[in-house]
């Protein structure tokens, strides 16, 4: 009898490549970066499932089991099972999500958003994080459902919308598992297909997405002296912050044994103010960042250490460093105070 790896075969270049290449057409589409950029993941299912409605029990024309589930308009996560012999023994793909980071054509030396084969290799946005997860998975699940071998264990495979941005929830994995659709999961080996890279990973550093809102007092910036400029309270604050954080969580030494790239990290990532004139000192502005944290460290106490640095630094605001005789985050005459809010979401990434 024929082992498993014997019935599939190679991967089947060709069909790989094409699939890629139609994934990679609708890569423009699929930026994650709100309010500007909202994918639609849904351009990417409809290939999908042109790969594998012709050979499920939607269309009778195979054994795959095709689910689409969408909590938004265009929006849509795809399920795919092929069915095994024993019940309850399972195994499953997942995280192979259909939307990417933002590409400027102005930065790259070809188009992003289409294919580019140079030999053998294979260049444009998505083909590793996470479009190429995505068709390989894709012409897995097919390969299966023509082959048909008898295997004792389910084989599931989820692709997901909306890993790359948390602005925007319960569109994705998130709402998957609120619902309870991904609940059978459990009763066996869950493979996270979504390595930036290309060999196996064996864990990596989940991602705690963080908000610092910091208010000071507008004022025309001649007059700098009665202002509290929340830009550079942002900047001197976000210093000592991840001064703190660092020697809190310091690098692992399980990190070197299981080779991670890097230890836990905090940094800022993107920065926001309402707008003015370049005369007017804001009275606000919005600092943002992720952490990234080993699984060598528990995601409650990072939460509580960062709020604490934060609750600190508001309590002893006067011991801040400040930058020139008349910067300063106290208005005394005024009883006004600059001050900081931190807003960290739930971890989106596992291990």
């Amino acid at each position: 009898m024929a082992g498993v790896e014997e019935t599939l075969g190679e991967l089947n270049k060709e069909s790989f490549v094409s699939l890629l290449g139609k994934l990679i057409g609708e890569s423009k589409h699929v930026q994650n970066n709100p309010p500007d950029l909202i994918p639609e993941e849904d351009r990417v299912v409809k290939h999908v499932q042109d790969s594998l409605l012709p050979l499920s029990t939607t269309t009778g024309g195979g054994p795959l089991i095709v689910n689409h589930v969408s909590y938004f308009p265009g929006r849509g996560n795809l399920i795919v099972e092929y069915p095994g012999t024993e019940p309850g023994k399972i195994l499953s793909f997942v995280g192979m999500h259909m939307d990417v980071v933002t590409a400027n054509p102005n930065d790259w030396e070809f188009d992003p958003f289409s294919l580019l084969i140079n030999g053998d290799k294979l260049c444009g946005r998505g083909t590793t994080d996470c479009l190429g997860h995505v068709a390989l998975v894709t012409e897995l699940m097919k390969r299966l459902a023509e082959t048909k071998p008898k295997l004792k264990s389910t084989v599931v495979a989820v692709f997901i919308a909306n890993e790359e941005n948390s602005a925007i929830t319960g569109v994705g994995v998130d709402a998957l598992v609120k619902d309870g659709l991904l609940n059978k999961l459990k009763g066996g080996p869950l493979f996270w297909i979504d390595t930036a890279d290309k060999q196996p990973c064996i864990g990596t550093g989940g991602m705690i997405p963080w908000k610092l809102h910091v208010t000071g007092k507008l004022f025309h910036s001649g007059l700098s002296h009665k202002a509290i400029n929340p830009l550079e309270l942002a900047m001197e604050a976000l210093k000592v912050i991840q001064s703190r954080f660092y020697k809190d969580f310091p690098p692992h030494l399980k990190e070197q044994a299981y080779g991670f790239a890097t230890p836990s990290t905090m940094k800022p990532t993107q920065w926001s103010y309402p707008g003015g004139g370049i005369n007017q000192i804001p009275a606000e502005c919005t600092v943002s960042g992720d952490v990234r944290l080993t699984p060598f460290y528990n995601v409650t106490d990072v939460k509580k250490k960062i709020q604490e640095y934060v609750d600190d630094i508001n309590e002893n605001i006067e011991k801040l460093d400040t930058r020139g005789l008349v910067s300063k985050y106290i208005l005394p005459e005024e009883n006004l105070r600059g001050r900081m809010k931190v807003l960290m979401f739930k971890l989106l990434a596992t291990v």
